[in-house]
């Protein structure tokens, strides 16, 4: 069995592109356990709740969700990502189909097998959205859906996939203006920081843009919608994707939208 050393270089920025780190390898504590496909987040919150892994020969090219929190460091040379799991844990958790959306019945399972918190009865949410649903209106009241069956009708609206998303148009209040290229995860808690915009059709530049100013994801239309003019989104500062995301970017950027930075302010 191959075991890893897992090294971070002090100093290194906390903010990743996600296609930098799709197909990273998983390092469990007794080796190996698949690869980083794609992640499934709260589009209330942006906050990353399941890693899909796709285990390879392992499993037989089984699929399976991985929590966050058990991430930890990156080595960026050997593209592996540490995990606070075993093999065996990943094993006999619950299957996914990444092909239909995920239950509530799935999640209550799979949280069930893990022993974690259920995130949907905790009021304390961590995000920077609308608070999340009460325990009532999120498990006993299903969405209207017409002759949905019933499986259906317990589908988490929130939950997003990474690959869903990615190349969804950007509709501002005066029309479409690019879509969406990638996704930039802070890897403490791997949210969802910005998404990055590519603007290839318009200016031939990326810009990314805060989740904190996106009004809503329309899966029906493929449509990131935004309170915003096609202008300010066009003249915001570009993007050096060559360059570590500096606090420096960070200001100009949120100054630029008129926005205050998420970040605590120095006295």
């Amino acid at each position: 069995m191959v075991c890893h050393t897992i090294q971070l270089s002090e100093g290194d920025s906390m903010l990743r592109r996600f296609s930098d780190l799709k197909n990273f390898a998983l390092a469990a504590r007794d080796g190996e356990i698949g690869k980083v496909k794609e992640v499934y987040f709260d589009d209330q919150t942006w906050t990353t709740r399941y890693v899909v892994v796709d285990t390879g020969g392992w499993l037989r090219g089984r699929k399976v969700l991985i929590a966050p929190h058990t991430l930890g460091l990156i080595d960026f040379e050997s593209e592996l990502i540490a995990v606070h799991l075993n093999r065996a844990q990943v094993e006999d958790s619950p299957s996914i189909d990444t092909e239909k959306p995920i239950s509530r019945q799935y999640e209550e399972e799979w949280h069930r097998y893990y022993d974690y918190p259920a995130y949907w009865l905790i009021p304390e949410a961590v995000g920077f959205a609308s608070p999340p649903l009460t325990p009532e209106t999120t498990i006993h009241q299903p969405r209207k859906t017409g002759g949905a069956s019933l499986a259906e009708a317990h589908v988490n609206p929130n939950l997003r996939s990474s690959n869903e998303v990615t190349g969804y148009s950007i509709h501002a209040i005066d029309g479409d203006i690019g879509h969406v290229a990638d996704f930039i995860i802070d890897e403490e808690g791997w949210s969802i920081r910005y998404i990055v915009i590519s603007l290839s059709r318009w200016v031939g530049k990326d810009l990314l843009m805060s989740p904190e100013w996106i009004e809503r994801i329309c899966w029906e239309d493929e449509h990131v919608y935004v309170p915003l003019m096609r202008v300010t989104i066009r003249e915001a500062p570009e993007w050096d994707e060559s360059k570590p995301i500096s606090r420096e970017f960070e200001n100009r950027l949120f100054e630029h939208y008129g926005r205050p930075g998420y970040w605590p302010i120095e006295l």
